[in-house]
């Protein structure tokens, strides 16, 4: 299975290059079943539409999208060049020919006209909603992976919709999908 390899991959890369500070017991629940509650939003998507996952950090959850829909054009994008060769490296074994990795910053890009923006624990909701209205499509959704604690962050103000999509893991307890959506 492609997810297993990622974590292999992970495994290998985070001995020398510090990716992340999760425990190996704690990857597969985290990363990747985390990043799988997003691709029942992803049916609707048609062949060639653009998704980008904000601050994706190693990979999460761009590569869990790109290995669900390989008909669709995935945007990791973060500012560590570090993580970004990672992900370019992970992709290249993983032969996700549909995952583009991205080492810029959000605000330096010009325009990506996404169908539909992803993040796992990055930034408030003001600040995605930011990234969002520069890069996504009018009306189109930007979906937040989010613990319990988001209604204590900053709101994205007026002109914006925030709908929270409550989930669980199966012992990482109650998360959220939030849906951040210009009105």
């Amino acid at each position: 299975m492609a997810c297993e390899r990622f974590l292999e991959l992970l495994d290998h890369w985070n001995r020398t290059h510090a990716l992340t500070a999760l425990p190996e017991t704690s990857r597969f629940e985290e990363l990747i079943l985390d990043s799988w509650a997003l691709v029942p939003y992803l049916a609707d998507l048609a062949p060639g539409a653009k998704v980008v996952d904000f601050g994706t950090g190693m990979g999460i959850p761009a590569i869990v999208l790109a290995i669900a829909r390989p008909d669709v054009k995935v945007v990791a994008l973060d500012k560590s060049k570090k993580k970004i060769a990672f992900v370019r490296q992970a992709a290249l074994e993983l032969g996700l020919h549909n995952l583009e990795p991205v080492a810029a910053r959000a605000e330096e890009l010009p325009p990506l006209e996404a169908s539909l923006g992803v993040s796992k624990a990055v930034g408030s909701p003001a600040l995605l909603a930011q990234w969002w209205s520069r890069h996504g499509q009018a009306g189109k959704p930007l979906l937040a992976l989010k613990g319990d604690s988001w209604p204590q962050e900053e709101g994205p103000g007026a002109g914006w919709e925030l709908q929270p999509r409550p989930y669980r893991l199966p012992t990482r307890g109650s998360r959220v999908i939030l849906e951040l959506r210009q009105k």
